[in-house]
């Protein structure tokens, strides 16, 4: 079994981050970075299933060359290659799918597990992108995951509570929360990984032009929230609901 999970290179969620005056972008000068969150989950996910079925893990990252460190730290945690289509150019969820479908048809995975989303931009299009210009199945939101005899089951988050789901390989899962515990690397981890391929394309080696389908015009910061206010009784909290809220 050949597994393909992919890992994102966002902006630390626990920092304050500034926009630039003219709102054309955020301040990255000294921004920390990370590995998306729910692609921790999706890599935790692949290596149990390379343990249940001596598997090889791939883990694909789209961005800049710095984005090594975050494919570095899912080979530490015990992925087996890694892949970095390299560019940095400001891409859409549309572009960073059509890059990745190109690496899934090289790859010929049995499975891709994705994050469901990333932190820093929260869009959760990339997976199902995929999926569609692969024509494969999906399953997103996982909660669970069993693959067995050339199928997945997939216990599912919905808005209403859960639902399970079971779709043929090659299939696209996305991770939710309650997937895993992702592990951390150990140093023995960390020291195999520097001895791991990590191969390195371009999007144009793929064949695949990655100007944006979407333009982000402009970021604003949200406004600032205001002070709270106590209120003598319900009378006059129904007051305020009604009449200044205006949420009944």
């Amino acid at each position: 079994m050949k597994i393909l999970t992919t890992v994102k290179r966002v902006t630390d969620p626990d920092m304050k981050v500034k926009i630039k005056p003219d709102g054309s972008g955020i301040v990255t000068d000294g921004v920390e970075y990370k590995m998306n969150s729910f692609d921790e989950y999706g890599v935790e996910e692949a290596i149990k299933l390379k343990e249940k079925h001596d598997a090889e893990v791939v883990v694909v990252s789209v961005g800049p060359q710095d984005a090594t460190k975050e494919i570095r730290t899912a080979l530490a945690m015990g992925a087996d290659r890694g892949i970095l289509v390299e560019t940095d150019a400001v891409l859409d969820s549309d572009a960073v799918a059509r890059v990745l479908a190109e690496v899934v048809r090289k790859e010929n995975p049995d499975i891709i597990i994705m994050g469901k989303q990333a932190v820093d931009s929260d869009r959760n299009q990339a997976g199902q992108l995929l999926a569609s210009y692969l024509d494969l199945p999906q399953a997103t939101f996982a909660f669970s995951l069993d693959v067995a005899d050339g199928w997945a089951t997939v216990g599912r988050e919905t808005d209403g509570g859960t639902t399970t789901v079971r779709v043929k390989l090659p299939a696209v899962v996305t991770a939710d929360l309650r997937l895993n515990e992702p592990r951390y690397a150990s140093l023995p981890g960390i020291m195999k990984a520097k001895r791991k391929q990590l191969d390195t394309l371009t999007p144009d080696a793929l064949g695949v032009d990655v100007t944006p389908r979407v333009n982000v015009l402009k970021y604003e910061a949200p406004e600032e929230r205001q002070a709270g206010r106590i209120v003598e009784s319900v009378d006059e909290l129904i007051q305020v609901l009604r009449n200044e809220a205006k949420v009944i």
